[in-house]
């Protein structure tokens, strides 16, 4: 248990910097091939603030634990809109910028009734893991038309590409890969010693972990003074995370789910549809709502632990 306990905080560690490094390669390297800043904001650096969530969630489909790499994904997003989100708004309240995430937190319910959908036969098909990419390039058109420009975190280095790039891009991309199967392996030895179900412990300790990049690009916008890049770019990843993460991993391997699936996904859902009202009926989201997101969250472990272990 302790070993495992350690392994864990040494596999978020290395998913954090593997994450942080494999986006500056890469954002440098397609700057040198001269792709344009959008499609490197919408596809490199979305891709790796959530290659985490993508790394682990494929990995331990291939290792035959499908429960951890849905719960991952679900996990990861009730933990995105709970404790980061709300934690955000505690520590100062966000102004919430009208288009932008309001056509985000509504594509995001949309999303989450996807999965439900998806879930019903407790099963993620490889037909099902497309129809869920394909929303997701749908999605990258109509952003990539509308003509827009990002957040502050989207926008790559304008420096050269060089060799030590070259080494951020495959030093981080092993990190994020030998990260991710570390802390699956870990993660369900711990639940396995301690008597709980792997949906429980991918839904809580590995959803954290992968959270990590997401909740480090929330505390240093805070930092920066920019607030309200926080809940947009937290919204985007959600949508990522579903669309993306979970339907790149079901086309490569179809996934199997245990039934608290269903009850944890209905949970994300009523979490998104309180998130989208919240933006719908504020520009600002204040330290009391952010409250409430921070506890509705810690409600959900618990009964995670409690139903579901």
């Amino acid at each position: 248990m302790l070993f495992d306990g350690l392994f864990v905080a040494v596999a978020v560690v290395g998913l954090w910097i593997g994450a942080e490094q494999f986006v500056t390669g890469a954002s440098r390297a397609a700057r040198r091939l001269g792709v344009p800043g959008l499609v490197v904001g919408l596809t490199v650096v979305a891709f790796g603030t959530s290659a985490p969530e993508f790394a682990v969630t494929l990995d331990a489909a291939l290792s035959g634990r499908p429960d951890v790499s849905v719960a991952n994904v679900v996990g990861s997003n009730v933990l995105n809109l709970g404790f980061i989100l709300g934690g955000v708004a505690l520590v100062r309240s966000l102004p919430i910028g009208r288009d932008l995430v309001r056509r985000d937190s509504t594509l995001l319910v949309g999303t989450t009734l996807l999965l439900l959908v998806v879930l019903r036969d407790l099963r993620v098909s490889r037909g099902d893991g497309l129809v869920l990419f394909g929303v997701l390039v749908a999605y990258l058109v109509v952003l990539a038309r509308a003509g827009s420009s990002g957040t502050g975190e989207d926008r790559p280095t304008s420096q050269p590409f060089g060799w030590l790039d070259l080494g951020r891009l495959v030093g981080g991309l092993g990190l994020v890969v030998g990260g991710a199967h570390l802390l699956v392996t870990s993660a369900v030895d711990i639940a396995l010693a301690v008597g709980i179900s792997e949906w429980v412990i991918g839904v809580t300790v590995v959803a954290a972990g992968t959270s990590i990049p997401e909740f480090a690009t929330s505390v240093a916008a805070v930092r920066q003074g920019r607030v309200g890049i926080s809940a947009g770019n937290i919204v985007g990843s959600c949508v990522f995370n579903t669309l993306g993460v979970l339907g790149l991993a079901a086309a490569v391997q179809p996934l199997p789910v245990a039934g608290a699936a269903i009850g944890t996904t209905l949970w994300l859902l009523g979490l998104t549809v309180l998130v989208t009202v919240l933006f719908y009926t504020n520009e600002l989201l204040s330290r009391v709502e952010g409250a409430i997101l921070v506890a509705l969250n810690a409600v959900n472990w618990v009964l995670d632990f409690v139903v579901y272990g």
